[in-house]
């Protein structure tokens, strides 16, 4: 598993390149998963905290007592109003129909509704790392 967070964390470096923008969106839940230990949890949780930060990153996360209007059923990317990536079990579907890429728009505005930002986000996030410390 740590070779696996390395390989995500090593793929984050598009954050840092170029001049893109990143609309981010996390289930609070997933701050607790333990895909790894303790201390490596807590490195990618404070990798979270980092990325947050930068100017060109908006970090949101759906609090486990959010109001669902939206539930996906799979991890999303949508790269523009042209792509998106789905992930699905074994694969990753790529989608360009239009009006199914509206489909996932919609369904990541609605979810960014129910997220919290700046402060209350990265309070989220301390209270997971507190976890993973214990």
């Amino acid at each position: 598993m740590a070779d696996a967070v390395q390989a995500r964390l090593n793929r984050s470096r598009v954050v840092h390149e170029g001049n893109h923008r990143f609309g981010l969106l996390l289930e609070e839940a997933v701050l607790y998963y333990r895909v790894c230990d303790g201390p490596e949890l807590a490195a990618q949780l404070r990798h979270l905290q980092e990325i947050m930060s930068r100017p060109n990153v908006s970090l949101g996360i759906i609090p486990f007592a959010a109001r669902r209007t939206v539930w996906p059923l799979e991890a999303f990317y949508a790269f523009d109003d042209a792509q998106v990536a789905v992930e699905t079990l074994t694969a990753e579907v790529n989608i360009t129909a239009p009006g199914e890429v509206r489909t996932y728009l919609r369904a990541f505005a609605e979810l960014s509704r129910s997220a919290v930002h700046g402060p209350a986000a990265r309070e989220c996030i301390m209270r997971a790392l507190d976890s993973a410390l214990e």
